[in-house]
């Protein structure tokens, strides 16, 4: 696998990457990321045709998506580790 090269955007890192005729796009924040794989479909060869099928639509739902992540990992970390269960630290005067 090698990198095809990226594609500049503010608030996320697009790597887009080529093995054989395979193509994947993954899309980074801080702290997830998601990969979409194109496969070998020959409109999606060039880093031209990915920058044209990334628009702002598929974009801004990669961002909602990433924020709908957010909260499921805050949720889940609220079932796993109730408040009750923190350990109070003792107060040292």
């Amino acid at each position: 696998m090698r990198i095809l090269g990226t594609i500049p955007h503010p608030l996320l890192k697009i790597t887009v990457f080529k093995m054989d005729n395979r193509i994947s796009v993954k899309f980074e924040n801080a702290g997830y990321e998601q990969t979409f794989k194109l496969g070998a479909d020959e409109r999606y060869q060039t880093l031209e045709a990915i920058r044209q099928w990334a628009d702002e639509t598929l974009l801004t739902d990669i961002l909602a998506r990433m924020d709908d992540m957010h909260r499921s990992r805050i949720e889940a970390e609220k079932r796993a580790f109730p408040q009750a269960q923190l350990t109070e630290f003792e107060e040292i005067i």
